[in-house]
Formats: structure tokens, sequence, C-alpha cells
């Protein structure tokens, strides 16, 4: 009988992981962000001038937040997975597995509110920004 109850808690976290993966390939099928490298956003954030540069740097910001919202979402379906396993009711470890996950949940929901204010100042930056700069020496 625990044999079998031990099988079904892996089967219903391993649906749960399933399902919470293909939220996150749904979401990640809708328009493809440019991948710019850690490198490149460095570089483009020390000189970016232009509307165009700026709003390629908010595009970068919007996709970090919703990768970040996506991992928050994933351990938000182990906090359920976790709290829903009947094995692990008096178990132990149950608690600190449980804040582990409730614990990413926040930091990745606060990464993904910081990326937004990122997004959000390089939308303004590239509002105010001029359209071309003049030749430098004219």
């Amino acid at each position: 009988m625990k044999r079998t109850i031990s099988i079904l808690s892996v089967l219903s976290l391993a649906f749960v992981m399933t399902f919470a993966t293909l939220a996150r390939t749904a979401s990640a099928q809708q328009p493809v962000a440019e991948k710019i490298s850690k490198q490149q956003i460095k570089t483009l954030i020390a000189t970016a001038k232009t509307p165009a540069e700026h709003q390629r740097i908010a595009r970068y910001y919007q996709a970090q937040s919703q990768d970040y919202l996506a991992q928050a979402k994933e351990h938000e379906a182990m906090v359920a997975a976790y709290k829903a396993n009947p094995n692990l009711v008096n178990d132990k470890n149950q608690a600190s597995t449980i804040s582990h996950c409730e614990y990413f949940v926040t930091t990745f929901k606060a990464l993904a509110a910081n990326s937004d204010e990122l997004a959000a100042l390089h939308e303004r930056m590239a509002s105010e920004a001029p359209e071309k700069l003049a030749p430098a020496g004219k």
C-alpha cells in the first residue's frame, strides 16, 4: 500500500511538472524575442543613444520578466504538488521544501517586477531620445 501511494505521489508530481513545462512552452510560442547575450546587453546599456537601441533594451527586459514569471509559476506548481502529496503530510522535510519553493516564487516575482520597471524606463528613454544623432563635429 505504501508503495502504491509513493508511486502515485511521484506520478502526480511528474504530472504537475509536465503541466508547468507545457504551459511555459505554450507561452514561449509567442513571438520570440531577440536573443541578446549578457555582454551585448551591457555594451548596449553603456552606449544606447537612439530610440531603437532603448527599445531593444526594453524588449530584453520584457523577455526577462516573462521568463521570471514562468519560473515563479513552476515553483507555485511545485508548492501545490508538495502540499497535495499525502506521503509528505507528516514528513519533516515538507515544510522546508515548501518554504524553498515559496521563496523562489517571491524572488522570481520580484525580479519580474524589477525587469518590468527597467523595460518601462527604457521605453521612456526611447521616446525622449533623438531619432538621429548629428554627426560629430558638425
